[in-house]
């Protein structure tokens, strides 16, 4: 099943972090790059006595704390962050394997060596990573409440949304109503249907590239890596395992997929208005035309052109015309269904797909989009409103092939130009 969202989320609250940390050069440098880089807005504190008046005075989406401060030598600002109930990420100067263990076992996000010259890039790609999590949901499936619970702490300490069920099957229904869904974490032995039978059933739908799945099992038999990764698990990790690596490893996956829906974006999407190009939305139609007849579900075709867009091209411009087709695509997506599949052909022409659609609704929507585009304000180089209309052909499919329906649909909005402008025919 191919995926698509309409627009990608932006950031999900107002960032401010907290460095608490003893080596001023250290703390400004981290505070430089945070401001710079990402954009978020810092403060230091030097000792223990400062960081109660930050933590007290501002809410904080992280903080960085240095786990031997003059007046807190024993990693007590770890302790008092903590119980304030903040997100920390440790920065230790110390090479002691005991004070790292007993750290990384308080319900702290990362433990970071600031031994290592690379510290610096590394706590801008993590905050960056953290940032990046709260747009990922992560749906965990074990039959053990008390592990389910365990992995959820740890995913929603690193910022993930977490949905967590007891088996296979209650996972493959929440799927079906949950599509921004990340990654599904299983375990093996489940009642009902055990983990790899639930990665099979999934990878029958959902690509590696649109679901990553991560497998977890305590089974000493190695054949049961290879049979998860034969089935379509994206990894594989075995119990027990350090919160280091389930985090890395959790963090590694995400960080895949997102690279490749990024690459994937550049080459299914329209630089100049974001919507999905003509490429993507034959690959996507031929797929969507099997599973609507499958599920017995009615479909619109609407194809839609700017009008005159060729004659503001010579009164107004190049830069105004390409201004007023990104305008109207804004219109048809904001105007339209999330579910809806809106696509641009050409400068001038649009296709979108109306799902769950009888002959009625469908023009319905199709006037309301007219409307919308008649009524909005685009103005010229002087300050003056440039007069927009659009005209939309509109075929309800039904038995034909999704060819024959957008071969309609193109010469119903042809012929239309005989007609003049702002026409609708079906």
């Amino acid at each position: 099943m191919l995926k698509f969202h309409k627009k990608f989320e932006g950031l999900l609250m107002s960032d401010r972090v907290l460095i608490i940390e003893n080596d001023k050069k250290l703390a400004e440098l981290i505070a430089q790059k945070l401001q710079t880089e990402l954009e978020i807005e810092t403060d230091i504190a030097y000792n223990f006595s400062e960081a109660k008046l930050f933590l007290k005075a501002y809410d904080y989406f992280l903080t960085l704390v240095d786990s031997n401060l003059p007046d807190a030598p024993n990693g007590e600002v770890i302790d008092y962050a903590l119980s304030k109930e903040k997100k920390v990420i440790v920065l230790s100067g110390s090479t002691s394997r005991e004070f790292k263990k007993e750290i990384i076992q308080k319900k702290i996000i990362d433990y970071i060596s600031k031994n290592d010259n690379n510290d610096v890039s590394y706590i801008i790609h993590k905050v960056m990573r953290l940032q990046k999590n709260r747009n990922n949901t992560i749906l965990v499936v074990d039959d053990s409440m008390v592990y389910r619970k365990q992995l959820q702490n740890m995913l929603e300490n690193l910022f993930y949304k977490v949905i967590t069920v007891a088996h296979g099957e209650e996972a493959l229904g929440i799927l079906e109503v949950k599509p921004e869904i990340s990654l599904v974490v299983t375990d093996y032995n489940m009642p009902v249907m055990d983990g790899l039978e639930l990665t099979s059933e999934i990878r029958k739908k959902y690509d590696k590239t649109d679901l990553a799945i991560i497998a977890l099992s305590s089974n000493e038999n190695e054949d049961i890596n290879a049979l998860f990764l034969k089935e379509g698990a994206n990894d594989y990790i075995r119990k027990p395992f350090s919160k280091e690596e389930f985090s890395c490893r959790i963090d590694n996956t995400i960080e895949a997929i997102e690279n490749i829906q990024i690459v994937m974006n550049h080459a299914n999407r329209d630089f100049l208005t974001g919507l999905y190009n003509r490429r993507f939305f034959y690959q996507y139609m031929f797929e969507y035309e099997k599973e609507a007849k499958e599920l017995g579900e009615h479909f619109s075709i609407a194809m839609i052109r700017i009008d005159k867009l060729d004659d503001i091209k010579v009164k107004y411009g190049t830069d105004i015309a390409q201004k007023v087709t990104i305008h109207i695509s804004n219109i048809l997506t904001s105007t339209t269904s999330y579910q809806d599949l809106v696509s641009i052909f050409s400068d001038e022409t649009f296709c979108i797909i109306l799902k769950n659609t009888n002959q009625e609704t469908s023009l319905s929507i199709a006037q309301r989009l007219q409307s919308e585009v008649q009524k909005a304000v685009l103005l010229d180089n002087n300050r003056e409103p440039i007069n927009l209309s659009i005209s939309i052909a509109v075929v309800y499919h039904q038995e034909d092939s999704i060819e024959d329906s957008l071969d309609n649909a193109d010469m119903l909005l042809y012929k239309s130009k005989e007609q003049g402008i702002n026409q609708l025919v079906y």
